[in-house]
């Protein structure tokens, strides 16, 4: 099955073809790996205080995104990221999407990671530009293989005692078709609002989450020492919400990772690897 997405232009495949050659097949990322130059995986924590009533004990939450799995990433960080989330023992997982860099079958690795990563909700995630770039349903079918929900405009409700938790995930902004109606319709009274870009906050047309988690930007991947980004994601808020937490106004808290992986370059400056764990209180 093909992908749904906007795949690249011609001009853009061919660019890809002669990045790819460029990194000698991820000799380039192993040997950028062993000198530090992914940077160091770091846990980043966040607590939100919620209204009372809306939960009756603390829920956990870990999120990671844009794991690039291809030649601009060593898959050692992979098994960093496995090792950080067994120890944080979280109650769900969400996943931001970017699984792949530039083919599907480099989700492998990611997928075989993630099926030893089991916390007691569940795991859930969304797609990315990268993985709608490419064929999108093998992406799908490998991390449904290792347990993971993927949501696209649509939600889940959480079991018991956070059955008035929901999770909803929508489609990439951009590249796919992101449908915030029917990702929030039916959902419960607690929304986790999961899209891979921070470009969703644009297409809210008034709808309310309490949190919202976010990726894409890679904190730019390469920044100054102050976290200001150097290189840009695409879209028009990826450096308004370039990394960390912000009050959307009228709305709740959105989070933005800085992602696990490399995209185009597999070197990371001053914007280390992410893995965030957020605890909501009742």
């Amino acid at each position: 099955m093909p992908g749904r997405g906007r795949h690249n232009s011609r001009m853009q495949q061919i660019s890809v073809a002669l990045l790819n050659v460029s990194l000698l097949g991820g000799l380039v990322a192993r040997w950028c790996y062993r000198f530090g130059l992914h940077g160091k995986l770091r846990i980043t924590r966040h607590e939100l205080q919620l209204e009372p009533g809306q939960l009756t004990k603390p829920l956990v939450i870990a999120f990671a995104s844009d794991f690039h799995g291809g030649p601009t990433t060593h898959p050692d960080l992979f098994a960093v990221l496995l090792e950080a989330l067994i120890a944080q023992r979280p109650d769900v997982l969400l996943l931001g999407g970017d699984y792949v860099w530039s083919r599907s079958a480099q989700v492998q690795v990611l997928a075989q990671m993630l099926s030893h990563c089991n916390p007691p909700l569940g795991k859930f995630g969304v797609l990315g530009n990268h993985d709608l770039w490419t064929d999108d349903a093998p992406i799908v079918s490998a991390l449904q293989a290792a347990g993971v929900d993927i949501l696209i405009n649509e939600n889940r409700a959480l079991p018991a005692p956070f059955d008035s938790v929901s999770i909803c995930g929508i489609d990439d902004p951009w590249t796919g078709k992101a449908d915030l109606e029917r990702a929030f319709e039916g959902a419960g009274p607690l929304r986790i609002f999961l899209t891979h870009s921070p470009d969703a906050m644009l297409l809210l047309d008034g709808r309310k989450f309490g949190v919202a988690f976010a990726g894409h930007t890679h904190g730019g991947q390469v920044a100054f020492p102050d976290g200001t980004q150097i290189l840009t994601a695409g879209g028009p808020l990826a450096r308004t919400y370039g990394r960390g937490r912000f009050d959307i106004a009228g709305n709740g808290t959105l989070i933005v990772s800085r992602g696990v992986g490399c995209s185009n370059i597999p070197v990371r400056i001053n914007s280390d690897p992410e893995l965030v764990i957020c605890v909501l209180r009742p």
